[in-house]
């Protein structure tokens, strides 16, 4: 009930805004501070990961909190900011620089991502959205193509 409750406001224009300007500064700190147990919510009420990627321009480690969904080993990040009509930072951090680091459950480990073709992330769009159910109203919200970013475990550098 709780989950659902939480799931439903995030996926809000207030909800969204919150997640935006409050969780999105606070939730990356204590999700790392507790091993990806809390957030400001309490428990994450979605399967949850912390993504550091390196600043396109500044060069500097960039973090952000995630939902995820997990396919085989490997686990798929949406880029959709929300459903705003731009695509969010990281995604360009990628881009530039698919490799990354990911904090889950406590395991910090390097990850190297790539963007999911047309025909994958159709296939795998359902799934998706069963698991992180907010991504049909961000869908909905805009119209560009939101990508899916596949993380592959890497060995350590």
């Amino acid at each position: 009930m709780y989950a659902r409750l939480v799931n439903r406001f995030s996926a809000t224009r207030a909800g969204s805004w919150t997640v935006r300007h409050v969780a999105a500064k606070v939730d990356p700190r204590l999700f790392r501070a507790t091993g990806g147990r809390f957030t400001i919510t309490g428990k994450p009420t979605l399967p949850m990961l912390a993504l550091t990627t390196t600043g396109r321009r500044s060069g500097q480690p960039r973090t952000v909190q995630l939902a995820y969904h997990r396919d085989g080993d490997d686990l798929l990040v949406v880029a959709s900011a929300m459903g705003q009509e731009h695509h969010p930072a990281w995604r360009h951090n990628l881009e530039a620089d698919p490799h990354a680091e990911v904090l889950l459950r406590g395991d910090a480990y390097p990850v190297t991502a790539t963007l999911l073709d047309a025909e994958e992330k159709a296939r795998l769009w359902p799934a998706i959205k069963a698991t992180i159910p907010q991504m049909g109203t961000y869908e909905a919200r805009t119209s560009r193509d939101i990508g899916v970013f596949r993380l592959v475990r890497a060995s350590p550098a």
